[in-house]
């Protein structure tokens, strides 16, 4: 089958017509299309419909091919490809891992020539259909092939150099260690400083910043994205040169705003802290920035109280703008289920910060359902005394 029979009117139809259809009837109904297998085009069907939010772009355009549920899955979505984009400037960027294109998209938005390096000949080539189906530019190549390969054999010194290395085994476990990664990024670090004055380069949200420092050597910038409090990926700037400081910046996308916090790594190890009792209000960062590591940092940004050393939460009596989460006070309890029962909460939206409990032995334990106005903090303030705090969301 080629991706032409998508292409029929009738098919693309019936893909648009079955959006909301329950996969495994279609299935068992078959094929109204006798060259085109009925699971092939509920692939079609399952990855337009990951792609209304993913991808809005390319959910609203026509003609529209889509990869594998597995390859749709670790390309970036249109917000992040679109913060990547900002990031680079110039003539030429190559992208050694080009996947199903969203980021060189982006990239060709940006650059006046984009190179898309993809090893799998059928991603390449939905790649560059979409890409011609979405766009009026023409200053996109697309090269199927070995990244590292066509790097070796670049005859100049390009402008940016991008990789989101493939992150699953080939028995499909999750990686997310750069050295177990496709391509390894480490045994080729060198071959990427030679050929690019700049790299940029998207890693799993699960690996640790301090230990990318040190494998990553040149390492310019940190940008550790969220959307809706949940980090997505780390993109990591290299510029070839021994910096004395790295600028680490969080971004947090939500419905409705934008939250940023940046800092130098220096600056965590140089500040002091303030410990304080539950006061009025009650603040989470956003995981951006604890991804970031920004214990101190946060809280005397925001004139803003620890609760305790490791518990990552803080308090203040102002009520204020802030990266993250804010609950009102409503009151502090010993956790105990005499105390717990006066309040008369059924439902409520549990947390742990530095407990022995998780949520799911909490609600065990005390009766709770999930879900309401209320939300209950389970952690440990700076006396080491297990405490309950009742609150409601402010923001």
């Amino acid at each position: 089958m080629e991706k032409e029979d998508f292409l029929q009117k009738e098919i693309q139809e019936f893909i648009t017509q079955n959006l909301k259809a329950d996969p495994v009837k279609l299935i068992l109904k078959g094929s109204p299309f006798p060259k085109v297998a009925i699971k092939k085009i509920v692939e079609q069907i399952q990855a337009k419909n990951k792609a209304e939010k993913k991808l809005p772009t390319w959910f609203s355009a026509d003609k529209i091919i889509y990869p594998p549920l597995f390859n749709l899955s670790q390309s970036s979505s249109e917000k992040t490809a679109k913060y990547k984009a900002d990031l680079v400037a110039g003539n030429t960027l190559i992208d050694i891992t080009g996947g199903f294109g969203v980021d060189d998209f982006y990239f060709a938005q940006k650059m006046k020539k984009v190179i898309h390096c993809e090893l799998n000949s059928a991603l390449s080539e939905i790649a560059e259909h979409n890409f011609h189906q979405l766009s009026t530019q023409k200053n996109c190549d697309f090269i199927n092939g070995d990244g590292i390969k066509f790097l070796e054999n670049f005859p100049e010194k390009t402008d940016w150099i991008y990789a989101d290395p493939g992150r699953r085994s080939a028995a499909g476990k999750k990686l997310f260690k750069l050295e177990e990664t496709q391509p390894n990024v480490i045994q080729h670090l060198d071959l990427l400083q030679q050929k690019a004055e700049n790299i940029l380069l998207k890693t799993s949200p699960l690996l640790d910043i301090h230990q990318g420092i040190q494998q990553l050597k040149f390492v310019k910038e940190i940008h550790v994205i969220s959307v809706k409090n949940e980090v997505k990926e780390l993109l990591w700037i290299l510029n070839g040169k021994e910096n004395q400081d790295i600028s680490i910046k969080t971004i947090n996308f939500n419905t409705f705003q934008t939250e940023k916090f940046t800092a130098y790594l220096t600056a965590e190890n140089q500040q002091e802290i303030k410990y304080s009792s539950p006061l009025k209000y009650l603040y989470e960062p956003n995981s951006s920035i604890l991804k970031a590591g920004f214990f101190k940092k946060i809280a005397n940004d925001f004139n803003l109280y620890k609760l305790a050393k490791n518990t990552h939460l803080y308090t203040a009596d102002k009520l204020m703008n802030f990266p993250g989460r804010v609950f009102k006070v409503i009151k502090v309890l010993p956790v105990h289920k005499k105390h717990f029962k006066k309040t008369g909460i059924k439902k409520a939206n549990i947390s742990c910060r530095n407990f022995p409990l998780k949520p799911v032995e909490i609600k065990k334990k005390f009766k709770i359902k999930d879900g309401g106005k209320d939300y209950l903090f389970f952690t440990e303030n700076h006396q080491k005394e297990k405490i309950l705090i009742w609150t409601n969301k402010e923001n």
